[in-house]
């Protein structure tokens, strides 16, 4: 089997790095900014559904969001109907700095993808996706306190 995962983690690692370097000025590290992109994309989704788009577990995704939060980025509000449930919302601040972060997104998948042709990039998207809701199954199980046979 060729080493497929290896490459896609060491892609992932170094925009991860390159991020966290260019999302310093903002004082986003750390993936933060990943949580910002989907909450202004989402305004009010949940935090579970947040973690489950991201596919962090919930402590990790409660301790970012209570940074944004105290960093102003994000604001949760209570949800009208069922006060137990919070809901996300991207503050000025957030929306302010979206457009930067959608335009080094955007920035990243051209320079990824330099010489691949339109059919090529479609192609490897299906791939990809298809990889990922493989990956998924085994997520899922694992988050559920299961472990996988090897």
């Amino acid at each position: 089997m060729k080493d497929i995962l290896r490459e896609i983690g060491m892609i992932a690692r170094a925009l991860d790095s390159i991020s966290n370097i260019e999302f310093k000025q903002f004082d986003l590290t750390k993936g933060q900014y990943l949580y910002v992109v989907r909450i202004c994309e989402n305004p009010g989704i949940i935090q579970e559904k947040l973690a489950e788009m991201i596919k962090v577990d919930r402590t990790t995704a409660a301790r970012a969001i209570q940074r944004l939060e105290e960093q102003g980025f994000i604001l949760k509000k209570e949800d009208e109907s069922n006060k137990k449930i919070k809901k996300l919302f991207p503050t000025k601040k957030g929306e302010a700095v979206y457009p930067f972060l959608k335009r080094e997104g955007e920035h990243s998948n051209t320079v990824a993808l330099a010489g691949f042709s339109l059919e090529e990039a479609d192609h490897m998207l299906q791939l990809l996706q298809r990889v990922r809701k493989n990956i998924e199954v085994d997520w899922e199980f694992v988050k559920k306190g299961n472990k996988r046979k090897y």
